[in-house]
């Protein structure tokens, strides 16, 4: 089927925004954001959030729509991300999706319904509530006898996921299992033409991430961070847990300097981006592009511009 999104990704500091942004210029579209972290308000040097300057005119969407106090996941990105892609569509504009969140591309691509869940019904505080007082084996257990083949999948110390499988079963009588089963079955919302950037040498991704952190600490991580503890945001809540922003504050609250954290970001990027060209790696309709060590935007821009008018996008 003819593609009608474009999607560009790719791991940590690969140049996605950038080329986003040529080729939305140079297409007439639009960028929805496909990042976990960006999507959090006054998280904007270390989510490497783009600037006005970087988005040069272009609409963007999907940033700055949640407080860091929330607990966002892949089935609110859905349901927020789909209408917007949508009526980008319905306009005649080319919809581009562009992040290193795969699992947020993936769920976004396949348009996946997830199993509802009402937060206010107070199911999961009751779970929580369980887990204290009989032990996370116990609700593993009661997994094990409803949906023993989610049960295997699970680790039975992943207390998050062990509560969204019982969750779910207790709140539609159907087990996860089953819903994502019937999910999968459903055919794509979207065809994407996929764009995947990387580098033709692994330590230049190294240099380009090091020298990203070293810049996001000269423009004030530290600061950025300090704000949002002094605001009252939890170092617990999932937004804290974010690569950057996790290591700077047990910097701050273990009285060390920033830049000992900083070290510790820059790791925790490397590791982060191995996982984020496994992931993509997988996809086998993906068209990489990889970077010299200097990367060269026109280059990219060009054999972006070949796939996307061979394909019939554009």
């Amino acid at each position: 089927m003819k593609p009608d999104i474009l999607v560009i990704c790719g791991p940590t500091a690969s140049g996605k925004t950038a080329l986003a942004v040529t080729l939305a210029q140079r297409f007439g579209g639009e960028v929805v954001s496909a990042d976990s972290m960006q999507v959090y308000r006054r998280m904007d040097i270390g989510t490497a959030k783009p600037t006005p300057e970087e988005m040069r005119g272009v609409p963007h969407h999907m940033i700055d729509i949640a407080d860091p106090e929330e607990n966002y996941s892949v089935a609110r990105y859905v349901a927020d991300a789909v209408p917007i892609v949508d009526d980008i569509l319905r306009r005649g504009k080319l919809p581009i999706v562009a992040g290193g969140t795969g699992l947020y591309i993936d769920n976004l691509i396949a348009g996946r319904r997830f199993a509802p869940f009402e937060p206010d019904s107070g199911l999961r505080q009751t779970l929580q509530n369980r887990v204290r007082t009989e032990g996370l084996p116990a609700l593993y257990a009661q997994l094990q006898g409803v949906d023993p083949d989610a049960a295997r999948r699970i680790h039975p110390n992943d207390e998050k996921r062990i509560i969204r499988a019982l969750e779910v079963w207790l709140s539609t009588g159907k087990t996860i299992t089953r819903h994502d089963a019937e999910s999968r079955a459903l055919p794509r919302r979207y065809t994407p033409l996929t764009i995947a950037l990387g580098f033709q040498e692994r330590p230049w991704m190294w240099e380009r991430i090091d020298r990203r952190v070293d810049e996001m600490i000269a423009r004030g991580l530290e600061r950025e961070v300090r704000r949002l503890l002094a605001d009252g945001v939890s170092r617990g809540c999932t937004a804290m847990q974010a690569i950057g922003y996790k290591e700077i504050a047990a910097a701050i609250s273990e009285g060390r300097p920033a830049t000992e954290g900083a070290e510790e970001v820059k790791l925790r990027s490397r590791q982060y981006a191995k996982r984020q060209l496994t992931w993509f790696r997988r996809n086998k309709e993906a068209n990489w592009f990889n970077w010299e060590k200097i990367p060269d935007i026109s280059a990219a821009a060009a054999f972006s511009t070949e796939l996307v008018k061979a394909s019939g996008l554009q």
